[in-house]
């Protein structure tokens, strides 16, 4: 299985925070840290440490999209942000990043398996691709 966290966050956001919401949204699928494939967030997050940080502790890519790229798949998400695209330029970074990074890797359409959730200062959400529509692609 293809399994992505995207993840948006203010600037600063800790390490902790990150972490805390990623195994919170993890577990609320009944899944955990060790069957994820990548991470995903938008280009702007370049430079967030605690994104970089979450991404080295777990030893997985950190993939970043364009608003642009982001924006595309806002006719799939129904938990857009007026406020998030005032500050990124696009509606939606995790649940849209989560996805365009699960197509990505598997050359086949995700769905959100866990919708945008929040803590204070950040959103994660999750992107699958079982196994069987992986493998029926060409």
């Amino acid at each position: 299985m293809t399994l992505v966290a995207g993840l948006g966050c203010r600037r600063g956001c800790p390490l902790d925070e990150l972490r805390a919401l990623l195994q919170a949204t993890l577990a609320e699928a009944g899944l955990d840290e060790s069957m994820l494939t990548a991470l995903a967030s938008a280009t702007l997050k370049a430079d967030e440490a605690g994104l970089s940080a979450l991404a080295a502790a777990l030893d997985l890519p950190l993939v970043l999209f364009t608003p642009q790229q982001l924006a595309t798949c806002e006719a799939r998400l129904g938990d857009l942000s007026d406020s998030v695209r005032a500050a990124t330029g696009t509606a939606s970074v995790a649940e849209a990043a989560a996805l365009l990074q699960a197509e990505a890797q598997a050359g086949a359409p995700a769905r959100l398996l866990v919708g945008k959730r929040r803590s204070e200062q950040a959103t994660c959400a999750l992107a699958f691709i079982p196994v069987e529509s992986a493998q029926e692609q060409p």
